[in-house]
């Protein structure tokens, strides 16, 4: 893999003349690129090529060759001595001693036995024994053990060598890179209604036919890679290259990943390379009895708030540790790219931690960006793109640093979307501050279109942040209580549940539609999930009563869930036959603060937003790009998404050469009774009017236009 690029961004200069108030960073592009230039050019000189040295997972670690023969490898520069012990040795630490080699590596090989058999047996345990410099004996889990257990009466996992005579073998391709990504997020341990541990078996049968039936073609996949700590959503790694264990093995993620695919769904892995748990016996921590050892070292290689170990991203083998990684979850299991979580914390050596970020673009360049994590990065990216460019890399990063989503050539970070953070947090301020009636139809828009031009962003009203503990859903924030009284359709449709239904709907189309190039959903937030996520924990007695998705709720229909969940699914329905996801961003037109009324057009289609809590319009003009006739394909107020039924859907909308709201054309239903009036300012010459009862969203196609 040879390197091919300048020691400059050769596109720098289109970067700068897209957003010419980065300018003055000019030489900060130039010295992080030269970073990543100079750090790839090494690569290529010392270790025979990126593509040889992100392949390490194939001789690091315990690994077995045809002939059965065993090759172990192990990074441990501040060992005295290294052994291997296990079942295969009867735990004699001392009997099979690791060779020293350069640059703090040991290797050791041992031969097949008389027998053929490899000495070391498929779902025997093992352990690295690490001499400290100290002459303590340490039992360690190499970094690169694929497979981990915990037995009920332990506290730590167990390292259990991997090699079935039979991997799982893939069946179906990965499925074309999408242009509009619905993104499922999820979590295979809480993915069912029981109150337990669900498996990777559970969800490749039961979860992805339903994820398939509501629309998405995206399921991101939280707390796979291996974590001593349930509770800690995933996001305390203890081993990184192990799928998680307790949800069954390897070979039963790589069916569900195999499954998943044939139904043309993409899987994307929630890759944690931002902190690793702080636990030494099962986890990286003190691996070769140093603090040293992939971490920094001292205050600076701790987390303050996350209580966790950083990375130190300008060590050789940390680079060669965390690229091989992302390798193998491609190529072992068949992951389809990437949510890289806690980027932010990367980013700046003040990880985020008392910081706020205004948008001043001194904030993101300076002393306090760690330009090595930032290198990492870039590196891991070009490495997806150029070996797999089919795989899809994602940002969650909070602060909004540029270029982040750009290509690498214009010294961009180079991932291919960032999530759009700032929406979930302008929903919640909204719905816990404001009257109805006080809600801000202008910075409604202003949160959902406020995105670094030609980045893509991924829309999202919430994620598993406003699912835990401590926070709350937008259906718990909008019904609260009610919902454990009153979302029976055999009880009266009281006025708190009315209005979140309703607004529950209202919020998740306007952010799909008009927030980003991508969608995100969590796990039953789509129809309203009642109740918190909670995981088993002390403080509330190692319970699993809220450690699970109740999607039984949906198939009740004396439950009213069923109706979020509907219109959930017509809605992602209705994305992937127009692919508003993948058009160029929404032409709003109106953003009415006393009417209470969004309008915009996207991909052909008229989306308009009526937020009003009582008030309905009759002949609402609404201005409009294209002329012609009109008709609804998506309701909110429909009876089967728990409408009020207030909309003739047969009823036609044409067109007047009238100009409204900068659009050259504007609607009017076919049986309504017009008025004109003047209108001061320039405006387009067409519109509709169309009748938008309260608290409802309608989406409109033009019927002139050829499919």
């Amino acid at each position: 893999m040879a390197v091919a690029i300048s020691t400059q961004p050769p596109k720098l200069p289109q970067l700068l003349e897209r957003d010419p108030y980065l300018a003055p960073f000019k030489t900060d592009f130039e010295r992080r690129y030269s970073l990543f230039y100079n750090r790839l050019k090494n690569i290529e000189e010392n270790e025979g090529g990126l593509d040889k040295f992100s392949k390490c997972y194939k001789t690091f670690g315990v690994n077995q060759f045809v002939d059965g023969g065993i090759y172990c490898k192990e990074w441990a520069p501040g060992a005295e001595a290294v052994f291997l012990a296990g079942d295969f040795n009867g735990w004699n630490p001392f009997s099979h001693p690791y060779k020293k080699m350069e640059y703090g590596k040991w290797e050791l090989f041992i031969p097949p036995g008389q027998d053929g058999y490899p000495s070391v047996p498929h779902g025997s345990k093992l352990k690295v024994v690490i001499r400290a410099q100290n002459g303590e004996l340490l039992y360690r889990i190499s970094p690169w053990a694929r497979y981990v257990v915990r037995d009920e009466d332990k506290v730590n996992y167990d390292w259990v060598h991997w090699n079935p005579p039979q991997s799982y073998i893939h069946k179906h391709p990965s499925p074309k890179r999408l242009k509009s990504l619905r993104i499922y997020e999820s979590h295979v341990g809480i993915a069912s209604p029981e109150g337990k541990v669900a498996s990777y078996k559970n969800f490749t049968y039961n979860v992805l036919p339903r994820i398939k039936d509501l629309g998405y073609n995206c399921v991101q996949l939280m707390a796979i890679m291996e974590h001593a700590y349930y509770a800690s959503f995933g996001y305390q790694v203890t081993s990184f290259f192990a799928a998680s264990s307790r949800y069954g093995t390897p070979d039963d993620l790589k069916e569900m990943i195999d499954v998943a695919h044939s139904m043309g769904i993409t899987v994307l892995l929630d890759v944690v390379h931002s902190h690793a748990s702080k636990n030494s016996e099962d986890g990286l921590n003190k691996f070769d009895g140093t603090d040293s050892c992939f971490f920094h070292s001292g205050p600076k290689g701790t987390h303050q708030l996350w209580d966790s170990r950083l990375f130190d991203y300008a060590n050789w083998e940390v680079l060669r540790f965390l690229l091989s990684n992302l390798r193998m979850w491609i190529e072992d299991y068949r992951f389809d790219g990437f949510r890289f979580d806690g980027i932010t914390s990367m980013l700046y050596h003040h990880h985020g931690i008392g910081t706020g970020f205004s948008g001043d673009y001194n904030e993101y360049f300076g002393l306090h960006v760690d330009e090595d994590a930032l290198c990492y990065l870039m590196l891991a990216n070009y490495m997806i793109n150029f070996l797999h460019p089919e795989c899809i890399t994602i940002a969650e990063d909070v602060s909004g640093m540029p270029a982040l989503c750009r290509p690498i050539a214009e010294g961009g970070g180079g991932f291919d979307y960032r999530l759009a953070m700032a929406i979930p947090d302008k929903w919640i301020q909204i719905i816990k501050e404001l009257k109805d009636e006080d809600w801000n139809m202008g910075n409604i828009v202003y949160t959902l279109t406020n995105r670094r031009y030609e980045e893509k962003y991924i829309a999202y009203a919430e994620s598993h942040d406003q699912a835990l503990v401590g926070d709350k859903t937008l259906a718990f924030r909008l019904m609260d209580a009610e919902m454990y009284t009153n979302m029976s359709v055999l009880s009266p449709l009281t006025p708190v549940i009315d209005r979140g239904i309703q607004l529950h709907k209202m919020i998740r189309l306007i952010t799909h539609a008009l927030g980003g190039e991508s969608y995100l959903n969590f796990m039953g937030n789509e129809f309203g999930h009642p109740e918190w996520l909670d995981f088993p924990r002390r403080g509330n007695n190692e319970s699993y009563h809220y450690a699970r998705r109740q999607f039984n709720l949906t198939e009740d229909h004396l439950l009213r869930y069923r109706f979020l969940n509907t219109f959930d699914r017509d809605m992602n329905k209705l994305e992937e036959r127009f692919g508003w996801l993948a058009s160029p961003p929404a032409f709003v037109s109106e953003k009415h603060e006393s009417n209470k009324i969004i309008a915009f057009e996207r991909a052909g289609l008229i989306f308009i937003f009526n937020f009003h809590p009582h008030q309905s319009y009759v002949d609402y003009r609404v201005g409009i790009e294209t002329p012609g006739k009109y008709k609804i394909l998506l309701d909110s107020d429909a009876a089967e998404y728990g409408g009020h039924q207030r909309l003739d859907h047969s009823a036609e909308y044409f067109s007047e050469e009238y100009p409204h709201n900068d659009r050259p054309n504007s609607l009017m239903q076919s049986n309504s009774q017009t008025t004109f009036s003047q209108h001061p300012r320039r405006c387009h010459r067409h519109h509709i009017e169309v009748y938008i009862p309260s608290r409802v969203a309608i989406v409109l196609q033009n019927m002139d236009i050829s499919k």
